[in-house]
């Protein structure tokens, strides 16, 4: 419902409401915006009734006389009569479909048809190039990235890092990103996880992906994903994919232990993941450049001796300073 005003006094009474309260204040009273308030104001839109109530209730002042109450859509009546006047000058009839269906099907075979075949072929609605690198190590890194903190979708491929932990590494992927495809990487900071997405928006990086590198949209674990074939002939490639994935989802701790009251530090490197194909892949993998990985629990691959650290560092190595931080200090 609308209050109607004499001309000039919804200006006056608004003023008066805001002599005593605030223009914050009364938006908020009745859950509008400030430039509401501030329109009303200026005459340029009816009041809302209720609202009318609530502001004469918190500021105690009178309900105001010779207003007129109108329905909310009380304009539409007169604004139809004003809108068939117009039309009737200008076309000489009102609503007549047969004569509309007739005119559009002459627009259709006249210049609609040509239309849509150019809006078809139009650069909008094609799908932006990428360049499409050959196998190399670089690109077996970035599929290992992938599947360790990436998720593709339909038209996105995204790559989670943490916020501070992995900030020097994110440049190391972004700039390996645009080397490989040439493509702008968009992030997304995820301030209550303490992450940010780094995002793709290329289909064609989303099919390439899946077509011939071998990666899978959608949920990684329901799907139990394991490196691509490609990647798992070629020695070089399967070293580039597995520093990817330990770069990612693995970690390097120290493990303390107190033997006959002497205490003593090892590093070690645990791979977690919830893929089994993943893991056992990253197992024969550390198994066939000769160090001794063994299972922990249901989710990790671990290295746990020092010449077993020592060799991976040399083979493999990291491109995470998390990683070359924690080994080295």
């Amino acid at each position: 419902m609308r209050v109607f005003f004499p001309k000039e006094k919804q200006r006056k009474f608004i003023n008066k409401i805001l002599s005593r309260i605030s223009v914050k204040e009364a938006a908020k009273l009745c859950k509008l915006s400030e430039r509401t308030i501030r329109d009303w104001r200026r005459e340029k839109f009816l009041m809302d009734l209720g609202a009318l109530k609530k502001l004469c209730k918190k500021t105690k002042i009178l309900f105001p006389k010779n207003i007129e109450i109108r329905e909310h859509y009380w304009y539409t009546r007169k604004g139809a009569s004003v809108g068939g006047i117009a039309v009737w000058k200008k076309y000489g009839r009102i609503g007549d479909p047969e004569y509309r269906k007739k005119r559009w099907y002459e627009w259709w075979e006249r210049e609609g048809k040509s239309k849509i075949r150019l809006y078809k072929n139009n650069y909008i609605f094609s799908c932006k190039p990428i360049q499409k690198p050959n196998y190399s190590e670089k690109l077996a890194e970035f599929v290992g990235i992938v599947l360790g903190d990436g998720g593709i979708t339909q038209r996105q491929i995204t790559i989670t890092l943490h916020e501070k932990d992995d900030r020097e590494y994110a440049k190391f992927v972004v700039a390996l990103i645009k080397r490989l495809f040439n493509v702008p990487v968009g992030t997304c900071h995820r301030k209550r996880d303490r992450a940010v997405n780094y995002i793709i928006s290329r289909t064609e990086l989303v099919r390439f992906c899946v077509d011939k590198l071998e990666l899978k949209q959608g949920n990684k674990i329901k799907q139990q994903i394991g490196i691509p074939n490609w990647i798992k002939r070629n020695k070089q490639y399967r070293v580039a994919c597995v520093r990817g994935l330990v770069d990612t989802d693995g970690c390097i701790f120290t493990h303390r232990y107190k033997v006959n009251g002497k205490w003593y530090n090892y590093k070690k490197l645990c791979f977690t993941s919830h893929s089994k194909p993943l893991r056992q892949s990253v197992y024969y993998i550390f198994k066939n450049i000769g160090l001794s990985p063994r299972f922990a629990g249901n989710r990790d691959v671990r290295l746990d001796s020092i010449k077993d650290m020592q060799k991976y560092f040399q083979l493999i190595g990291s491109h995470n300073p998390k990683h070359l931080n924690k080994y080295y200090k």
